[in-house]
């Protein structure tokens, strides 16, 4: 019996989706530093309506790319550029380069959106903030799956799986998934998206802006599009931080079930967070009374769902609920509203009244999204096709995290993948210039700490880690620790690259701090990583 996800017949599904926002062996793809091939500058006019610019001057334009790298001369496409052009020409170094995350992310407004969290001035004096729809993605010949909401698709995450039927169930859907992305794809651009062709696109990108070298800014799955071009093209990169990291170059089935062990590291911030606020939410007086009402709410609506919103998609709304403190009292609420079984309650903290009629099919608002990052993960890198494996995964994930390692652990579309990897993942390497910084909250439920350490361990003498005390997705800007601010912004601004790896204290006046404490934690992490793998 095929498990119902359907989008259209649950409302509230939707709504929790929504809340995410926001990856034969061949060579690996070696490093290209050849010549550029030449490409038309970039005309800069308005940008697209549904681009959200605020009250910045932000500027697009487009470069043109082959769809096959390897047949240059072949069908094209164009990528969609942005620009927050530098606010005092005269102390312009070149470009800083953005990338959002995803894979699936649009980045256009990347560059007002930094300027709006308050990129300090040095910053916005010295680069032109670049934007990009990465290919495949939002205003660069996107990509459509075709999904509609009659479906049985929960996104990008597996849905929790609560028994080994959960599992069967997924991988008839993740199956019928992979078909329809494979019989969508007329124009056959879906096995040309991919992390190495988009920084190869990059490279383009810097070519048609006239410049010589490109400096870098990458959150969450951008860590990995970062690294990836700093190992393709080294010589061409002048500062590059990846924040918020996934660990390598691609987004694999083992990068999927880290956000098990993120869940469980970032959770005891939460569980804090409600505990002394027992009064006002009633959840639980200590973390570990916190952590006992999360499971007790999951195995009551598993048995029984409320609005719509069963024990699976309990457990992902309270995995996004984890990326941040502002998340934390929406997620309260709707704890409460759940654990009281108060269905208009429900659907109130979900922006929607639950489903059930026969209403008909509609297109997936997030249909570019799911189906872009789709394409990325499963074109980068091979992924188990056996069952069992899947099966196998859930069953480990379920013991080592069990408030949420059997969502991420389970079947994916990729499994069922129309298309083999063209290529290897692009493969970290210690050669070239020491100038990648890798910035790291402590606690981070969608990229765990291991995986700063993990490229930082790849990249080598050529990088150095930030490790900040901190809970959230998202470190430079997007967060609020003071150090990190500093030691990102003094290295993009003035070149200041630490002699050794950085650990940044929790305080608002705690500095920098480099030595022993932090290769301590940095082999302690390894260490845990490979007795756990």
């Amino acid at each position: 019996m095929e498990r119902q996800w359907s989008t259209g017949r649950s409302a509230p599904l939707t709504a929790l989706v929504l809340l995410a926002g926001s990856l034969v062996a061949a060579a690996p793809a070696a490093a290209d530093d050849r010549d550029g091939v030449p490409v038309p500058e970039v005309e800069w006019g308005a940008c697209p309506a549904d681009v959200p610019t605020g009250p910045y001057p932000l500027e697009c334009g487009t470069v043109p790319v082959p769809v096959d790298y390897g047949d240059p001369d072949g069908p094209g496409i164009d990528i969609m550029v942005s620009r927050l052009a530098g606010e005092a020409p005269g102390e312009r170094r070149g470009i800083l380069m953005l990338n959002p995350g995803g894979p699936g992310g649009s980045g256009l407004s990347m560059p007002a959106d930094l300027a709006a969290l308050g990129a300090p001035a040095d910053l916005l004096d010295t680069y032109d903030l670049i934007g990009m729809d990465p290919r495949g993605v939002g205003h660069s010949a996107p990509v459509s799956c075709g999904f509609t909401t009659d479906q049985a698709y929960y996104g990008n995450i597996p849905p929790y799986a609560v028994d080994d039927a959960a599992i069967t169930d997924q991988a008839v859907t993740a199956e019928a998934v992979a078909d329809r992305c494979a019989a969508n794809d007329a124009d056959g651009l879906l096995p040309h998206i991919s992390t190495a062709n988009t920084a190869r696109d990059m490279d383009r990108i810097r070519s048609a802006l006239g410049e010589e070298k490109t400096s870098y800014f990458g959150v969450s799955y951008g860590s990995a599009l970062g690294a990836a071009y700093a190992s393709l093209f080294p010589g061409r990169t002048d500062r590059i931080v990846l924040d918020s990291n996934i660990g390598d170059t691609f987004l694999g089935y083992d990068g999927m079930r880290r956000f098990g062990l993120g869940f469980e590291e970032s959770f005891p911030e939460f569980a804090a967070w409600l505990a002394r606020r027992d009064g006002s939410y009633g959840l639980g007086d200590s973390p570990e009374q916190v952590r006992e009402t999360y499971f007790e709410i999951a195995e009551q609506l598993d048995e029984a769902p409320v609005a719509g919103v069963d024990g699976p998609a309990f457990r992902f709304a309270s995995f996004i609920g984890l990326y941040g403190e502002p998340n934390y009292a929406r997620t309260a609420q709707l704890w409460q509203a759940l654990g009281n079984r108060d269905e208009s309650a429900v659907q109130r903290r979900l922006d929607g009244p639950a489903g059930g009629g026969e209403e008909a099919a509609e297109p997936v608002a997030a249909d570019n999204a799911w189906s872009a990052f789709l394409a990325v993960a499963c074109n980068d890198s091979e992924w188990p096709e056996d069952l069992d494996a899947y099966r196998s995964g859930v069953a480990e994930d379920r013991e080592r995290y069990p408030m949420y390692g059997a969502a991420p652990a389970n079947v994916t579309p990729c499994a069922y993948w129309h298309h083999e990897p063209a290529e290897a993942p692009v493969e970290i390497t210690g050669e070239g210039p020491d100038n990648v910084l890798i910035v790291q909250n402590l606690r981070d439920a969608a990229t765990p700490y291991v995986g700063g350490v993990m490229l930082d361990e790849k990249f080598g003498q050529r990088s150095r880690l930030v490790s900040v005390d901190g809970n959230g997705h998202g470190v430079y800007l997007y967060g609020d620790n003071a150090c990190a601010w500093n030691v990102t912004t003094g290295f993009l601004v003035d070149g200041e690259f630490p002699e050794r790896d950085v650990s940044c204290g929790a305080s608002a006046n705690a500095g920098p701090e480099s030595g022993s404490g932090s290769e301590r934690l940095r082999t302690r992490t390894l260490d845990r990583l490979r007795d756990t793998a």
